[in-house]
């Protein structure tokens, strides 16, 4: 009865802790927190496991070296030819995946243009049309791709998407095949495929597309996606399904649950033998990261794709190897955040994926699982209540972390022996949390993580945010969340140009003053969140953590602040004899992700999504038109008190929808009357063009262009206009450009 009068409330508290663990293990009470931070655990465990190199797989790397040997990428398919007679022919590999689609014919030999020109400018010289005749076959290069493709062990790999375009393989199986069953998979409405004639040479073509988890992290890999009535397999199932020389894949329900519809596996049965792939649901498959991927990472052999071309890679390497052509050249954006390396190579998942299918060697999260972890709470968490309290500091320090241990010791022993990837994090918190409120330290450590907290946004914001935030640091936090928010990005021109005409310190000196002011300007009245250097770029953004309802008009301001920054900076440089600078600035607003997102190594409080891409791609978008400044549709309306020169309508890559971009002039109190009329005679020439009125059209921008001849804006659009002219775009057009970089 002493004991219990003396520690009864804390034993209570302690059950009652265990008992709200027990209800998170049975899915009573979910937490994106815990879940969070299980997914983080999950990664380090990925990292521990070192690699070793699978000579089955190898993978041909367009990498710099290729670039600079072959030209510039996409190749024309003649050399993509001359890649595929390389490797099956010379080299005898035994099934080769593209990790490359190719949706659009190949014009680059020049044959359209020259036969352009026997049937119409040059018809009156029947020698030509004859010569063409005989060099056709030479001069089309998708037809000679083709025909390497012919009978070869190929895959090539498609695109999911909303659009639909080329043609794609025969499913692996339809929704008759399934004779009633529901089977839930990855769907989508569209694809961008390959071109047909390259699709019907080849053995079979497979998605490349990667589905991220919330974080932006791959994890996992969708085997199967269905488009329409079809379910067809990823690039690394069907390079792998070619390998084996299977005829079919099947899905296994050997549990079949009518209500999730769950397959337990796909089955992939060839001449090599038989797999069994084990799937959760939506036909995921967890991706058994090894090494740190790349030609470093140690888990694959990486040749490069020029020295297949040039016949100089050891024959050993390649002879029946399964080959998966990709890239990890900087600029050809095949990279991915996975657990491993926020940069890790878009081909090398595909390859770990066949690593798993070929050694059916698989990390899954048992039906049991949840027992194993009911287990495991019940029992640390009685045992720590009951001894806690009675307990010495120190001998609850050992006591605590004893048990910490034991719960790490035993997650990692089902890992490596078992193959078994179950959750502990609530255990460990449940530990960490009892050991805590024995020794009451549960309010100081609250405290202090509400004062770190605020002292981590301070690299971000303001030193006045950060004073606010301080009065009252519950209501701030680095957890992921949805905002509207403003993102800019600020890159330097012709930075290359400029590293090259000065030394070392001179470069350094250079950056570091344009970073300073830049940053200064972000920081400073306007209240920005400075969010990371990229090299010479600066991503900056407005709204989070500090929620500011005119975010849009703050970036604008701060944007017009930065150029007349730079302008001054220009001087001075000048003045000093270094290369003049120039900075062009991209500002999107929109629904953003925005949170401390990252790795257990490395996190950043960022902002991710559609909005902040659209941004970036913004920003590359202001050489096209020669300004410093382009802004999207939605944030023009979110800060109407400024001055805004419509630019264009634009289709950026990655997006199917078009969006005006427009260049921010100012606040009309600051503008000269001139620059208001230049602006009402330029909106009416574009409304011209879009008329395709092309004499009234021409006529108005000619004049502002002989009125402003460093308007780049105008040499652009009278050069398209000669275009149109001579191209017309039709009744149908919608006045869109279409942007296919990045």
């Amino acid at each position: 009865m002493k004991l219990l009068r003396r520690y009864g409330a804390r034993w209570a508290l302690g059950l009652a802790l265990t008992l709200a663990a027990l209800a998170y293990v049975m899915g009573m009470w979910s937490s994106h927190a815990i879940a969070r931070q299980d997914t983080i655990i999950g990664d380090v465990r990925m990292r521990l496991e070192a690699p070793v190199l699978d000579p089955r797989i190898v993978i041909v790397d367009i990498d710099t070296k290729s670039l600079g040997e072959v030209g510039r990428f996409p190749w024309s398919r003649n050399v993509l030819a001359k890649l595929v007679d390389q490797l099956a022919g010379h080299y005898g590999a035994a099934a080769i995946g593209f990790d490359i689609s190719f949706p659009e014919p190949d014009t680059s030999s020049g044959y359209a243009v020259l036969d352009r020109l026997a049937a119409h400018e040059l018809k009156d010289v029947p020698a030509l049309r004859a010569q063409l005749a005989q060099l056709q076959p030479a001069l089309d290069y998708d037809g000679l791709f083709a025909q390497a493709l012919q009978g070869r062990p190929v895959v090539l790999g498609y695109n999911l998407a909303a659009v639909k375009r080329g043609v794609l393989p025969a499913p692996a199986f339809t929704a008759a095949d399934l004779r009633g069953r529901e089977l839930v998979a990855y769907a989508a409405d569209g694809y961008e495929a390959n071109l047909a004639r390259l699709q019907a040479a080849a053995r079979g073509a497979g998605s490349f597309t990667v589905i991220s988890d919330d974080d932006g992290m791959v994890r996992s890999s969708s085997l199967l996606q269905q488009i329409g009535d079809g379910y067809y397999p990823s690039l690394a199932l069907a390079t792998a399904a070619v390998y084996l020389d299977a005829g079919k894949l099947t899905p296994d329900f050997g549990k079949y649950d009518a209500d999730s519809g769950a397959a337990d596996a796909i089955r992939v049965v060839g001449t090599r033998g038989k797999r069994r792939i084990p799937v959760g649901l939506g036909l995921l498959t967890a991706v058994q990261f090894r090494g740190t991927g790349g030609p470093q990472g140690g888990a694959f052999r990486y040749v490069s794709a020029a020295d297949v071309l040039a016949g100089r890679v050891d024959p050993r390497v390649l002879k029946g190897a399964i080959v998966l052509v990709g890239t990890t050249a900087p600029g050809l954006q095949d990279l991915r955040a996975t657990p491993v390396n926020k940069e890790y190579p878009g081909v090398e998942v595909h390859a770990n994926v066949i690593k798993s299918i070929l050694d059916q060697h698989y990390k899954t999260h048992p039906d049991y699982a949840s027992g194993i972890e009911f287990a495991q709470v019940i029992v640390v968490g009685l045992a720590l209540s009951l001894l806690l309290p009675a307990l010495a500091p120190l001998a609850a320090v050992l006591t605590s972390g004893i048990a910490f241990a034991a719960v790490v010791g035993l997650n990692w022993y089902a890992y490596r022996a078992l193959d078994w990837t179950t959750d502990m994090f609530i255990c460990l918190l449940l530990v960490a949390v009892l050991f805590v409120l024995n020794l009451a330290w549960g309010w100081f450590f609250e405290h202090r993580k509400g004062r770190a907290l605020v002292s981590r946004f301070g690299e971000y914001v303001a030193p006045e945010l950060v004073a606010q935030m301080a009065e009252n640091p519950e209501a701030y936090t680095m957890e992921g969340e949805s905002r509207e928010l403003s993102v800019m990005f600020v890159d330097v021109r012709g930075f290359t140009t400029i590293s090259e005409g000065l030394s070392p310190k001179a470069l350094r000196e250079y950056i570091n003053l344009y970073l300073t002011a830049m940053s200064e300007d972000i920081r400073g009245s306007h209240q920005g969140t400075l969010d990371k250097y990229i090299g010479d770029a600066v991503m900056a953004f407005w709204g989070a953590p500090v929620a500011f309802a005119d975010h849009a008009s703050r970036a604008v301001a701060t944007s017009l602040l930065m150029q007349a920054s730079a302008a001054r900076l220009n001087e001075d440089f000048q003045r000093r004899g270094w290369p003049p600078l120039a900075i062009g600035i991209g500002i999107n607003s929109g629904l953003m992700h925005v949170g401390d997102m990252g790795s257990a190594i490395r996190r950043a409080y960022t902002v991710m999504g559609d909005a902040v891409n659209l941004g970036s791609r913004l920003e590359g978008i202001t050489k096209v038109y020669g300004v410093g400044i382009a802004v999207g549709e939605a944030t023009r309306l979110a800060a109407p008190e400024f001055v805004y020169r419509e630019l264009d309508l634009v289709r950026v890559k990655g997006k199917n929808e078009p969006v005006a971009i427009f260049e921010p002039l100012g606040k009309p109190a600051d503008l000269d009357p001139a620059v208001l009329d230049e602006l009402a005679a330029w909106d009416g020439a574009l409304a011209k063009v879009r008329a395709q009125d092309w004499d009234g059209a021409q006529g108005a921008i000619a004049a502002l262009h002989a009125a402003h001849p460093q308007r780049a804006l105008y040499t652009l659009y009278l050069e398209r206009i000669a275009h149109w002219r001579a191209d017309p775009p039709g009744a149908g057009w919608d006045g869109v450009t279409t942007f296919e970089m990045k």
